[in-house]
């Protein structure tokens, strides 16, 4: 008998933990790259993105070895509020950089704008876009591992 704080972990929920450290460890490394390599210097909502998206390369790492066969469920309870924070700062920079916000709503200096646009793969995908994306999917893959696994 299981008790109601650990539950064994399958190979299924093991994977779901693996693709949300993927993604997080992507998205570290994705901004590592723009700034770094092709320097492009992050603005005040770039580094807030960053600063909800890096723990939670570590956590996951953390996460996906459990002692044993069974495993923290605390994990989700850390790591989604995370998620969605950097997710709320991300739609905040995506529509600053489509032109919602206001400039006097704006944190970001002239010299280091929040709205403009350094980088566009094909034409569409921006940086907030790309942020965006990560920490959907990351919020979606904890609930679904929430939902299987702790309910």
């Amino acid at each position: 008998m299981t008790d109601d704080k650990t539950k064994p972990v399958s190979q299924q929920g093991w994977g779901l933990i693996f693709f949300c450290w993927i993604i997080a460890m992507t998205a570290l490394f994705g901004s590592l790259f723009f700034s770094e390599v092709m320097g492009l210097k992050p603005c005040v909502l770039c580094w807030w993105q960053r600063v909800f998206i890096y723990p939670l390369a570590v956590l996951f790492l953390v996460g996906m070895f459990p002692q044993g066969e069974k495993i923290d469920p605390s994990l989700v309870r850390y790591t989604l509020p995370l998620a969605v924070i950097g997710l709320g700062f991300a739609v905040f920079h995506y529509l600053v950089y489509s032109g919602f916000i206001p400039e006097s709503l704006q944190p970001c200096s002239e010299e280091l704008s929040c709205s403009k646009i350094n980088l566009e793969l094909l034409g569409v995908i921006t940086i907030p876009m790309l942020s965006i994306f990560a920490n959907s999917t990351i919020i979606v893959l904890l609930l679904i591992y929430r939902k299987r696994f702790y309910q």
